[in-house]
This record gives C-alpha cells, structure tokens and sequence, in this order.
C-alpha cells in the first residue's frame, strides 16, 4: 500500500530523532540506541526509496570542495564558541567516549565504525531529504510540496530551513544554523540533492576523522 509523500519524508527523521531523545535521556543506552535507530532509519528509507524525489547527482565536485569548507567551518566556529563564551551550552553537554564506556577496544572501535558510517552514508541522505527536499519545497508549497521545484529560490526556506536544520536537531545551534546556511546557498545554486547529500557526507566523515585525531569528543 502506497505510503503518504508527508509521511515518507517525516518517518525516517521522527524515528532517529525518538531514539536520539532516548539516548540523550538514558545516557546509559546511547551506544543501544544508536545502533538501533541507525538500523530502523536505513531500513525505512530502503523501504520508503520509491516515494522520494529521485535525487540528481550533478556538482558532486562542488558537493566535495562544500563538505570540506563545512568541517572547517563547523570545527573553527565551534572552537572560537568553546574558547570565548564561558557558559557556552555545548560546554554542560553530556560527552561519549566510546573507549571509557566499552570494555575492550574492539567494543568501542566497532561502535566508532557503525557511527561513523552512519554519519557519512545514512544521516546525510535521511537530513537533505527532510530538509532540503521536503521542508525546503512544504515552505514553498504547502498543500502540495512537490509542485515546487527543488532549490527553488526563496528567501524564507532558506531561511526558516537553516535554522529548524540548526536550532531544532543540534546542539551546537548556532555552528549548524551557519552551516546550513552554506547548504542551502548549494542547494540554490546546483538544484542538487545529491550535491547537498555529498557535502553533508564529507563534512560529517571529515568531523568523525578530527574527533579520532584529536580525542575531542565533545564534537561528536
């Protein structure tokens, strides 16, 4: 039985965000819950494909060159916050290191890989679907998203997307509503899906890469 557009859109992203709020309200069952909630979201976006946009993969290179001003952006800003603001949010949040949680170190490089993974490949499709696919067009087209094309200008979903994206799902506001700013001006000027799929992908890989490198966890 064919499945509401909306509801295509929306299932996916309720279903990781339910099992991130669990994760976030038992810290004892965030490693479970990712790995649940990164299983249930790839399962309904595979059976939920044939009701989404079909995707253009043009300006995969800009996507690329994007993801890479992305990290640095989100990596820079994030530490002038830490470094300049004294009751900076982000400084009370809750920090997972896999390597204090685990047992061994295979315990926690298995989980490290199924995050980043996820990260790279399952979070930046099931994001640029809702957000801008599907939220960006409903600003557009209320009744009826997808009687507005995708990319299509204006100011408001730029606007209204960059900070829900920003505001709604992160804790690191202000960082994610500026990097969706600069994923939106990509969308706007390739009309690409999979470009904004590729920039979102390259920034979270490079992020997870920083975060090893380092041992900061608090960015992860």
């Amino acid at each position: 039985m064919p499945v509401a557009d909306d509801i295509a859109y929306v299932a996916p992203m309720a279903c990781f965000l339910l099992f991130t709020w669990v994760g976030g309200t038992w810290p004892s069952l965030f490693a479970a819950s990712y790995l649940v909630k990164t299983i249930l979201t790839a399962i309904l976006l595979w059976l939920l494909w044939p009701a989404y946009t079909r995707i253009s993969w043009r300006f995969i290179a800009l996507g690329v060159l994007a993801g890479v001003l992305g990290v640095i952006q989100w990596v820079g800003m994030e530490q002038l916050l830490l470094s300049h603001w004294p009751n900076y949010p982000r400084m009370h949040h809750d920090v997972f290191n896999p390597f204090q949680h685990f047992a061994t170190p295979a315990e926690a490089w298995s989980f490290i890989a199924i995050r980043w993974a996820g990260a790279t490949l399952l979070v930046p499709v099931m994001e640029e679907l809702f957000w801008r696919d599907f939220l960006w067009r409903m600003v557009l087209a209320p009744n009826d998203f997808k009687l507005a094309a995708v990319g299509e200008w204006d100011l408001s979903a730029f606007l209204i997307v960059a900070v829900a994206f920003g505001a709604g799902v992160h804790i690191e506001w202000m960082t994610a509503i500026v990097w969706g700013l600069m994923i939106g001006l990509l969308l706007i000027w390739t009309k690409s899906l999979g470009a904004c799929i590729v920039m979102h992908g390259v920034t979270n890989f490079l992020l997870g890469a920083y975060v090893l490198h380092t041992g900061q966890w608090l960015f992860w």
